[in-house]
């Protein structure tokens, strides 16, 4: 079982930065893919940023450039930096790993990009 807790969302404007965490009850070393999706309103969840099994980190292209995907194995922790943001990607974040052939979510952290 893991538990992943998010962090670091709220209200920003066009052009501005955030930075989200997600904390995991154990360690992520051996989870064998983990990162973020989003859900828009009236959209379906798509992915935005995620590390694999295979060490690829993987970027949406409408993200690439300006998100930036890490983790700190020592706190089990993952990170996601948003910047230039755009009212497009105001989403609620879901933090999302795979372990043991098994899938876990986070509850989810609003992000909203309005001037």
């Amino acid at each position: 079982q893991v538990q992943l807790v998010e962090s670091g969302g709220g209200l920003v404007q066009p052009g501005g930065s955030l930075r989200l965490s997600c904390a995991a009850s154990r360690s992520i070393f051996s989870i064998n893919a983990m990162g973020w999706y989003r859900q828009a309103p009236g959209k379906q969840r798509e992915l935005v940023a995620r590390f694999t099994s295979g060490d690829i980190t993987n970027y949406a292209d409408s993200v690439k450039g300006r998100f930036t995907l890490s983790r700190d194995n020592t706190v089990n922790t993952v990170y996601l930096r948003m910047n230039s943001l755009k009212p497009e990607d105001t989403a609620v974040y879901y933090c999302h790993c795979s372990y043991r052939e098994y899938d876990y979510w986070g509850q989810g952290t609003q992000v909203t990009v309005s001037s």
